[in-house]
């Protein structure tokens, strides 16, 4: 994991270059740059690995999704949505360089890293490359990532089309999993996987992107500003629409075990130590 991340922060590094206007690659690189578990890239070069395809083919597509995520971040915390202060342990994007140029930040990386996909992606095929921006596209937009954003802020509001079951699950399969479900699809299409092997690891990564959100939410009620890096207990004060606010506290750890062990099922096929050692992290967290 370590070697991972150090990886993925080093390639990062070198795509994103400072250049003029400084004040725009500054904003863009301050955040995708903050420290982070880097889950979601870690998720792709590790699916292309299990499907015996050299990682280093989707390095690019890898630190795009990160891209992709840490837009999502910058955005998520702007005054109009969550307005959040704080970010991985530091200030916000927009505490750091203004509301205007936090906003540009997060629409320049959301464009960027499709150009890098293109760019940078050498050893993959033509069809390949479409398939992973076609991925791209879709799950960064509002058939994904801007949909449970917006459903996400109705639902703030008691604006509800559905029941809160439906409107919850709804939020975090297009807020949360819609991004490990682009990182794993991603892996398996550079290592020429079948539908069939594709859909199986899309399942997983539904259910490990549910589990995943419902560790954040028991972690917002149990945790520490120092362990999470960002405030606690916002969303139980603005009564937010949460696994832990519907189910209760309780209810939300079952479920989350329940997930976790259908995605222990699903991978156990594939011999994934990394795969392995995520979801026991999680599950050390949350505990009993």
């Amino acid at each position: 994991m370590k070697e991972l991340i150090n990886l993925i922060n080093e390639k990062l590094d070198e795509y994103m270059q400072i250049t003029y206007p400084e004040s725009i690659f500054k904003a863009m690189k301050y955040t995708l740059m903050l420290p982070g578990k880097r889950l979601r890239p870690i998720m792709c070069l590790e699916t292309a690995k299990i499907l015996g395809c050299d990682i280093n083919k989707m390095l690019p597509t890898a630190c795009a999704i990160e891209m992709l995520h840490v837009q999502s971040l910058i955005h998520d915390d702007l005054p109009c949505m969550d307005n959040d202060d704080y970010r991985r342990g530091k200030l916000s994007n927009h505490k750091v360089f203004g509301e205007a140029n936090a906003v540009l930040a997060g629409d320049a990386l959301l464009t960027f890293a499709p150009q890098l996909i293109i760019e940078k992606s050498e050893d993959l095929s033509m069809t390949q490359i479409v398939r992973i921006l076609h991925e791209y596209t879709k799950f960064a937009g509002a058939y994904g990532l801007i949909a449970g954003q917006v459903v996400d802020i109705e639902s703030e509001g008691g604006k509800l089309d559905k029941t809160k079951e439906h409107t919850l699950d709804f939020i975090h399969l297009n807020k949360t999993a819609v991004l490990f479900r682009l990182a794993i699809r991603c892996g398996a299409i550079g290592a020429g996987a079948d539908d069939k092997t594709i859909e199986e690891l899309d399942d997983f990564a539904k259910k490990f992107g549910l589990a995943f959100q419902i560790y954040d939410d028991i972690m917002d009620e149990i945790s520490s500003f120092e362990e999470m890096g960002k405030t606690i207990g916002k969303d139980k004060n603005s009564g937010k629409l949460t696994y832990v606010s519907l189910y209760g506290l309780d209810s939300a750890k079952r479920k989350f075990k329940t997930l976790i062990s259908e995605c222990y099922d699903i991978i156990e096929k594939y011999n994934s130590e990394v795969f392995k050692n995520i979801i026991k992290k999680l599950e050390s967290k949350v505990g009993d």
